[in-house]
């Protein structure tokens, strides 16, 4: 059987590769160089928060609110403290309006304007301040005619003519406001990552492979990985708007993925090294086992994350995007570059010792051997135990709470963060993000007919259960019939103070109707829905706003879950029915995935939602778990702690193909494969857990929820769940069809 395999694919590349071994390393190196210098760059191009559903009722109301009405197409919010100072005079806030008069002079700046919401009591200043008071704070709206993008690139020139007067202070948030904060904190936190993870990993691979070469390697293709991927992303993105958050998953999966995969070849290149005669044979010999395992291992880790292009918002396709290129260019690098690394070393990989060769073992360890029989004795109990213990963790998933991404994902340290709190515990948050619909009829606004439809429209809504007020350009004349409002719009002057105050225009008008409840309350997305289902005969209406965003966002994410969830277990069943050509042995590792899956979600909701240990993780929004988490988690974990289900079957497998005895077969795997995955695990813990200690909590629960799924795996999973099913299915692990076996030439040994 083995001089069948050295005759495959694999083998063959491995060949290839030691032949080539100088020119993959010299294109490799001048690749490095030359996409290292755009690599730094790229991250100040993403400028996409991607949480947009474009083309959404909700979208689509505020492009047609922009163009018909001129609503402003950004929007940044000025909000001032003092605690000597009272701001709710007219005095102060006409000194505050002085201050950014040079501010209004620039040529996109609509309108600056005093926040007309009401002021809260006084309580609610308990957790900013103690010594402030409600008539210790304003706010300022800044109105321009700059896109996301656009407003980005003069945050920078407006922050700098914004200047508090004397006596007090001044935040400055609002949309573009919090996505510049997050740019800055993404890099930072890829900057803290490294600096946590990489030396803690250094360590681990030196004890791992007692050689400063053997250790080098795998932060090699990492760092490779990432550089590349960064580096092609930079020239993607001079043309596609991507997610501000994608360098964080490029350097989470690039240091994971990379070292992982470079662990598995450089431990199994130098096992070969002992038994092959040439070091061309050791190469091909690594490709064909290792390799190919990395290979099926990177397409599962593939399958999930293109999961994530089912639900239709941009961060999910960002994310999609630079997971599949960081992770097929970690597989490439691996399977190109650290192999010809390999052939050009050779032995001297065992060079440069940092630990003598006397204290390291020289056989496998008999430990994991003794774990698997001792765990193969008592297979039902086990998995009872251990299947209760998961599913008790998973239990909290039932009760998790979506929340819309915001202010919130970034600690109070950032000024866009702490202007949020403060804008949201002064000033009523119902009148600041009410609900907008966009009204347009066939005939001008100003007409007695539109004007009869519309009021028969906003009668509507005044009936609904939620609606507090309701605000439209007939506001002021409710007391008249439709032909006295018509004839009081015959007036020039009247028709120009209601266009100027962007509430109707021509044939299109804005209602903005206020919740009775905040809009992140439940009850408020129930009245947006109940505003869709209205009748509107001949009106063409739109419903936007915040929580019109949210509802729309949400329904996306539970739109495409299930086709998420389908898609990614189905092929993933299916790439691993054609690595492993056996029925149950892909079930198996699909369904133990969920397991793990499920555990470290539920781990995930406790701490986020619940707010367990979040004083010690730093984690200050708490309440909620961020709505694109779940996707996000299932389909990057699913694929990344699939790789030890991988790599410990493709072992056991190896194993019986050569002895048939599915139980000496599987003891025989674990103990070859325990040390390595464990280490491997470790490492990845240590590389992705030094996110849970960055400043995003987005990328702190993702990194978080890796971090417990594969500490999950690598411990409850495979030293004690795995073997045990592989005991109970015996000679059923191996079955299949003839026609998906192929060739196979497995002995036919009875126990």
């Amino acid at each position: 059987m083995r001089e069948t395999a050295e005759k495959g694919f694999f083998w063959q590349w491995g060949k290839s590769m030691f032949r080539l071994r100088w020119m993959i390393v010299s294109i490799w190196i001048v690749l490095f160089i030359c996409l290292a210098f755009f690599a730094q760059k790229a991250p100040a191009l993403l400028k996409d928060n991607g949480f947009t559903p474009k083309g959404s009722d909700s979208d689509l109301g505020l492009i047609q609110l922009q163009q018909k009405l001129d609503y402003p197409a950004s929007t940044f919010t000025l909000i001032y403290q003092s605690e000597n100072l009272k701001l709710s005079e007219p005095e102060a806030s006409a000194q505050i309006l002085d201050s950014l008069n040079d501010l209004r002079k620039l040529p996109y700046v609509m309108d600056v304007a005093l926040v007309q919401a009401s002021r809260l009591p006084i309580e609610h200043f308990e957790h900013v301040s103690s010594n402030l008071k409600q008539e210790n704070v304003q706010a300022v709206n800044v109105f321009v005619q700059l896109n996301g993008d656009q407003a980005l690139d003069h945050y920078a020139d407006i922050k700098a003519l914004i200047h508090a007067p004397t006596g007090m202070q001044v935040s400055l948030t609002g949309g573009t406001a919090i996505l510049f904060d997050m740019q800055d904190a993404s890099k930072k936190d890829i900057v803290k990552s490294e600096v946590i993870g990489l030396p803690i990993a250094v360590v681990v691979l030196l004890i791992i492979f007692g050689t400063v070469l053997g250790a080098i390697l795998p932060l090699i293709v990492g760092l490779m990985s990432v550089t590349v991927t960064l580096g092609i992303t930079y020239f993607i993105a001079q043309s596609v708007s991507l997610s501000n958050f994608l360098p964080n998953i490029v350097t989470m999966l690039g240091l994971a993925v990379g070292i992982d995969y470079a662990l598995f070849l450089v431990s199994r290149f130098r096992e070969e090294l002992k038994t092959q005669a040439t070091i061309e044979d050791a190469v091909a010999m690594t490709s064909q086992t290792a390799g190919k395992s990395i290979f099926f291992s990177g397409v599962a880790v593939l399958i999930g994350l293109f999961g994530m292009l089912f639900i239709d918002l941009s961060i999910y396709r960002s994310l999609c995007l630079g997971g599949v290129i960081v992770v097929s260019v970690s597989v490439l690098v691996a399977e190109t570059l650290l192999l010809a690394l390999l052939s050009l070393f050779g032995t001297r990989i065992n060079a440069l010792r940092v630990i003598p060769s006397r204290f390291r073992r020289k056989e496998a360890s008999h430990f994991w051997e003794k774990i698997a029989y001792g765990v193969m004795k008592r297979p039902v109990t086990i998995i009872v135990v251990m299947g209760a213990i998961l599913l008790f963790f998973t239990y909290p998933v039932g009760q998790m709470k979506l929340g819309m991404p915001d202010s919130g994902v970034l600690p109070p340290s950032y000024e866009s963060r702490a202007g949020t709190d403060l804008l949201n515990q002064a000033f009523d948050a119902r009148e600041m993000n009410p609900i907008q619909i966009y009204v347009e009829n066939d005939q001008s606004v100003w007409d007695e007919a539109t004007i009869e439809r519309i009021q028969a429209y906003i009668n509507q809504l005044n009936q609904l259960t939620g609606v507090k007020a309701v605000k439209s350009y007939l506001s002021e004349f409710k007391d008249l019939t439709s032909a006295g409002m018509a004839a009081q719009f015959k007036s020039s002057g009247l028709k120009d103070q209601i266009v100027s105050s962007r509430l109707a225009k021509e044939n299109s008008a804005v209602i903005i109707v206020q919740p009775e409840y905040d809009p992140e309350d439940s009850q408020t997305d129930r009245l947006v829905k109940d505003i869709r289902e209205l009748n509107t005969g001949a009106l063409k209406t739109m419903v936007t706003g915040g929580t019109a965003y949210r509802v729309d966002m949400l329904q996306r994410i539970r739109d495409g879950i299930p086709k998420v969830v389908g898609f990614v277990m189905i092929v993933t069943y299916l790439i691993l029915l054609m690595a492993f050509r056996s029925i149950l042995l892909p079930l198996k590792a699909v369904l133990m995935n969920l397991l793990s899956l499920g555990a470290s979600m539920g781990i995930v909701v406790t701490v986020f939602q619940k707010g367990f240990l979040a004083d010690l993780l730093h984690i200050t929004s708490i309440g909620y778990v961020s709505a694109t988490l779940p996707v996000i988690i299932f389909c990057v974990v699913f694929g990344i702690s699939m790789d030890y289900e991988v790599f410990l079957i493709s072992r056991i497998a190896e194993e019986y193909e050569k002895t048939g005895d599915n139980e000496v077969s599987t003891a025989e795997g674990l103990k070859k494969t325990g040390s390595l995955i464990t280490s491997a695990a470790f490492i990845l813990i240590v590389v992705v857990g030094a996110f849970i200690f960055t400043d995003i909590e987005i990328i702190k629960a993702l990194g978080l929820g890796l971090t417990l799924a594969v500490l999950i795996d690598a411990t409850l999973i495979r030293i004690l769940i795995v073997p045990s099913l592989m005991k109970l299915l015996g000679r059923a692990n191996w079955w299949a069809p003839q026609w998906i076996k192929g060739k196979s030439k497995v002995k036919q040994v009875t126990k």
